[in-house]
């Protein structure tokens, strides 16, 4: 298989878990968007799982720059009431904005670095290659726990997109 085919089979199953990351933040009604109830926040939890998909879209840390509305105290997930105590939830309409700009930079960043490569990140001891497969994962993680939030909370679903 021709590196092009394993970017354009990357780029779609990429685009399929963030257009059901999509539906997940779209169908949240706002009582569970900024429900305290949770450990883990959906906003938070959303926001999470965006950062992390653009940021290991890059080539490295370094080359990496945040989203302008970056909240440092809500890129780790886990952080207790304390910690994000004074902490302003991002709105459904900035992580929707937000989830655009991580989509483009996936599509732009995937097909430039060699999948052979190192991830770029020290704390990811493996290839470019499994680093795309990592991430991928990592927003369907999310995702899941996310729609399940919504099926058991408010009783709607999120559509299974096979490839986007």
């Amino acid at each position: 298989m021709q590196d092009a085919q394993v970017i354009e089979s990357i780029l779609g199953q990429y685009r399929s878990s963030l257009a059901m990351l999509r539906q997940a933040i779209d169908a949240c009604p706002e009582d569970l968007w900024v429900a305290e109830n949770f450990r883990n926040r959906t906003w938070h939890m959303a926001y999470h799982t965006l950062f992390y998909a653009e940021l290991y879209a890059h080539a490295s840390e370094a080359e990496f720059t945040p989203w302008t509305r970056h909240r440092a105290a809500c890129r780790l997930l886990g952080a207790s009431a304390e910690e994000l105590r004074g902490v302003t939830p991002y709105t459904r309409e900035e992580l929707l904005g937000y989830h655009a700009r991580c989509l483009a930079a996936v599509e732009e960043l995937a097909p430039r670095v060699a999948l052979d490569g190192p991830s770029g990140f020290d704390w990811l001891p493996f290839t470019k290659l499994e680093t795309h497969i990592y991430n991928i994962g990592h927003i369907q993680h999310h995702t899941g726990q996310l729609a399940e939030r919504l099926r058991v909370a408010k009783d709607v679903g999120v559509a299974w997109v096979r490839r986007g």
